[in-house]
Formats: C-alpha cells, structure tokens, sequence
C-alpha cells in the first residue's frame, strides 16, 4: 500500500531502543546470561491488594467512561493530599490517562498546539516530550535555562523531577520560580513526577509542583503527571493520571472522550486500591534502596561517577568517555544500560542505569564489575 503522505513517523526521531540491537546481542552472549537495566521495567510481584481489586472487577460488561470512576478521582485526591501534601483539589482536577507515555505524547496536540508553537523540555529528557511537539507540528527546545529561551514565550514547559534519566531532583526554590515564571507569561506549566515517590537522600526530597509552598495553593495553568508503573509495578496495567488546573483537564477530558482514550474500568478498581495503600510503596521502596546500595557501590568500585541520582530508579554513571563505548565495556559483562545519548546530546558521556532487576541480577552484576 502506497501512503497517501510520507506517514507521520517520518516526523518522529528514531526509536532510540532500536540501536541497542547489537550490544544486547553481545550482553545475551554472556555465559551467565544477560542483566538488562537498560529499560528499567519492574520485576517484583504487582501488590495483592491490587490483583484482589482488579479480580473483584473483572465482571466489567458495560463501557467505562473517559473522566473515570469518581471513587478512583478521589483515591487521586487523597493520595495526593497524603503523600504529597497537595491541598485544594477536587475529582475535577484529576483525569485518569493510559499509562503517562500516551498522555505525553498527545498533551501538545489535544491542547490544540501546532505549527507556530514552542515547547521546552529540559536538556537531558525522556523522549517522548520532544515526540508530542513533532506529532502536531510544533517546534521544540531543549533547554535548562528559562533565560535561554530570549523574548521568546513557549506555549508548554515540561519540568521533569527526578529527573528519567539523570535522577536529578529540583529544589523547591527553583520550582517556585519556574512557577512564577510561567504565570507571568501565561505558559503551561507540566510537571513530569512519575518518581516523585522515590527519593533516596533524606536533605534532597522530591515535591510536587503542586504542593502549595511552590504554588501558592492554587493549580492554575499547572498540571502535574503521575504514573503507578513504577511506585506499585503496575507497569503492565497502564495506570496513570494528570491532575491539575480544572480547565485544562476538562479541555482534555472534552478531546479524549472523541477520541475513545479511556482507561479500563477493571484498571480503575486497582489503580483507586494501589493509590489508597501505602505499605506496598513503602516495602517497594526498601527493596530498591537496597539494590541501588548494592549496584552504586559495584560501580564506583569499578571506576565509575555517579552523579545527580538523587532519585527516580537510575544511577547517572560515566566513565568520562563516550557513552557508547561505556555501553559496548558493560555489554562484554553481560550488562545492558542506556546510553545517555538517548535522552539529548547533554548526556553523550553518562550511561543510565536501573536498579529495577532482581535482587540475584544485581548480586550478578557486582560480582561481575568486581
């Protein structure tokens, strides 16, 4: 069939993964096999609180609807009012998304940007913001410096903290002026916290944009995206949501009903039981404190750096030397990490690494650096 255009992904950068073929190749050739802490997918049992929830569903014969099941609105609501001290939201502040990846790809073109528009993003950054600016045709910026960007006023900013993939984690100061840096311009302020809840050193917490000290206790041209892939391995279940400035979920909520963007409701069941249980986050949480421990320490010994990697599941690791070259020395191993090309050419001597493996891969991969 010949494309009636040249096809939307002639638009798009180049899957990144792909060019991981051949050192993934080398990584399996190993002869005690491969450790992959390139993706960074989780790896430990999905709660039983949320299997029973999503069982105790499963009879789900009608249609759900786009805004979600008010109860799981609420879980949102108080979740983030418990865990991240956010105050002043309703249900209408919050629409449940399929998984976060979807929704930043197609937040730019659902809010009607387009050709003529800029969206920033930081320097080292998950791909997929750049993506959602090519899919309508607006332009992007890499930048960490708001100054940077001259008298130019972008339509959205994304923020991104901790940071996929450095771990970097932002201080309230600069988020109360980023803040009011696009309120003065009328910019869309999105703020990526999909770690928010894995922060690994006790002077350098994550917060939420949407906490009150850093805006002021309003949402206003503020959304916040959070996903339950990693806090409760529910990757697999693509549970997520934005919260935020009521009129712009709404406008969200009016697009995503068109177009069929629905999660399911058996999903929604599990996501209302994840969100309102703790004690599955916090175990979750030693378990990876302990693996980062474990993998920070064999590379170190190893003679890497590890900077930023103050949270998220990624230790930021360089050699000082192209990062394909760092990739190709852990392949050898047996190991397969990301490099950080992938994520801007800020990160072309730094590797990521995912402590997301089991507890004997990790074992694995520091008995083989050491």
């Amino acid at each position: 069939m010949t494309l009636p255009h040249k096809g939307v992904s002639s638009h798009l950068p180049d899957f990144p993964w792909d060019q991981l073929d051949a050192h993934r190749e080398v990584a399996r050739s190993h002869p005690d096999g491969v450790v992959d802490l390139s993706i960074g997918t989780p790896v430990d049992p999905t709660p039983a609180v949320v299997q029973d929830a999503l069982r105790a569903a499963a009879d789900s014969p009608g249609y759900p609807t786009t805004i979600g099941l008010p109860a799981t609105r609420q879980a949102v609501v108080d979740w983030l009012a418990r865990r991240l001290g956010v105050t002043g939201l309703g249900i209408e502040h919050v629409l449940p998304t399929i998984g976060s990846k979807e929704l930043i790809a197609s937040l730019p073109g659902h809010l009607g940007l387009g050709p003529g528009d800029l969206v920033a993003y930081p320097q080292l950054a998950y791909p997929t913001y750049e993506v959602g600016a090519a899919l309508c045709g607006a332009r992007a910026v890499a930048t960490d410096s708001l100054t940077a960007l001259g008298p130019e006023t972008p339509a959205l900013l994304w923020i991104n903290s901790p940071s996929n993939p450095s771990g970097r984690v932002l201080p309230p100061d600069h988020l109360r002026k980023v803040v009011a840096w696009c309120r003065e311009r009328g910019v869309l302020l999105v703020s990526d916290e999909c770690y928010v809840e894995m922060g690994w050193e006790a002077d350098t917490q994550p917060v939420s944009v949407l906490h009150p000290d850093i805006c002021g206790g309003s949402a206003e041209g503020i959304l916040a995206v959070h996903s339950l892939s990693k806090r409760s391995n529910l990757a697999g279940y693509r549970c997520a949501f934005v919260a935020g400035d009521a009129a712009v979920v709404a406008e969200l909520l009016a697009v995503r009903k068109n177009l069929g963007l629905i999660v399911p409701g058996p999903q929604q069941h599990a996501m209302a039981a994840a969100l309102a249980d703790d004690d599955h986050v916090l175990a979750q949480h030693a378990v990876y404190a302990a693996r980062r421990a474990v993998l920070r320490e064999a590379l170190e010994s190893a003679g890497f750096r590890i900077d930023h990697s103050q949270g998220s599941l990624y230790l930021w690791s360089t050699r000082d030397e192209d990062c394909w070259d760092t990739v190709g020395w852990l392949a050898e191993r047996g190991v397969l990490v990301a490099p950080g090309s992938f994520y801007g050419p800020a990160g072309s001597r730094h590797v990521r690494v995912a402590f997301t493996a089991t507890d004997e891969r990790i074992a694995r991969v520091a008995s083989r650096l050491g």
